[in-house]
């Protein structure tokens, strides 16, 4: 986990019927969220499996490449990924219950690529009913939020009816047959073919990591929100976010190499 507690204040208000956390990384502790998340940044992009055969078969060395081959290069995309990464955690930390199945990134297309669709959904399978709830996830990495992000973003989560789209989730569920979980990649396909998924089923994250603070933008966001789904805003503000960025990826790969 990215440990979210140690190193960052956070700060929750309703805006109306809506939730927004603000979570503020302390100044004399953000080394303690590198380590953190520098920790958790290598299974984002192979899964643990692979590394320990990696290391098990060809040795330290060999696995620390694979693990540095798989880390885009590019500040932009660097950035981008981790705010995927920082939203995959935070929704299993702290969302009650929800869970990214699939760690994404590791299907990416190239490590200095983008991927297409929306960044993370969670899921939430009720243990009585056994339907699914969905947490439809927009993340957004910029070194200075501006509202047209925060728009583009809300724009996002408002495509497919507001809904996961069918792609996204066809997605999660081929990936979950491949992973050996039948069970979920099966109530997956059940809402896709079978059910539908209604709006109450559905609730929309707007995530950002930023390097100004993003609270009044997010407010901002909820207060003028019109739609019938539920919405979560949860920024993470980090003074010298480009920095942050480069010390953490700097850390993995220390960390991969280091005997």
């Amino acid at each position: 986990m990215a440990q979210f507690n140690d190193w960052c204040d956070s700060n929750d208000e309703l805006v109306g019927n809506h939730f927004c956390r603000v979570m503020t990384g302390r100044v004399g502790q953000l080394v303690a969220g590198v380590d953190a998340t520098a920790a958790v940044v290598p299974g984002h992009y192979a899964s643990e499996e692979h590394l320990a055969r990696a290391l098990r078969r060809l040795g330290k060395p060999q696995a620390a490449a694979l693990i540095e081959g798989k880390l885009p290069t590019t500040k932009a995309i660097r950035s981008g990924d981790l705010g995927e990464i920082f939203a995959t955690e935070w929704i299993a930390a702290h969302s009650g219950g929800y869970q990214a199945p699939i760690k994404r990134l590791r299907w990416k297309d190239h490590r200095n690529m983008a991927m297409r669709g929306e960044d993370v959904i969670g899921i939430f399978q009720d243990p009585q009913t056994l339907r699914l709830h969905f947490l439809k996830t927009e993340a957004k990495s910029r070194a200075s939020l501006t509202t047209k992000v925060v728009n583009d973003a809300r724009a996002n989560l408002e495509k497919d009816g507001g809904l996961p789209s069918a792609h996204a989730l066809s997605f999660i569920s081929a990936r979950l047959l491949e992973l050996g979980n039948g069970s979920l990649a099966d109530a997956i396909d059940d809402v896709l073919l079978k059910y539908g998924i209604p709006a109450a089923h559905v609730t929309h994250l707007l995530f950002t990591f930023s390097g100004n603070s993003p609270k009044s933008m997010l407010k901002a966001s909820l207060g003028t929100y019109s739609g019938m789904f539920k919405q979560w805003c949860v920024g993470i503000h980090v003074d010298g976010h480009a920095v942050f960025v480069g010390a953490i990826y700097d850390k993995v790969i220390a960390n991969a190499n280091h005997p």
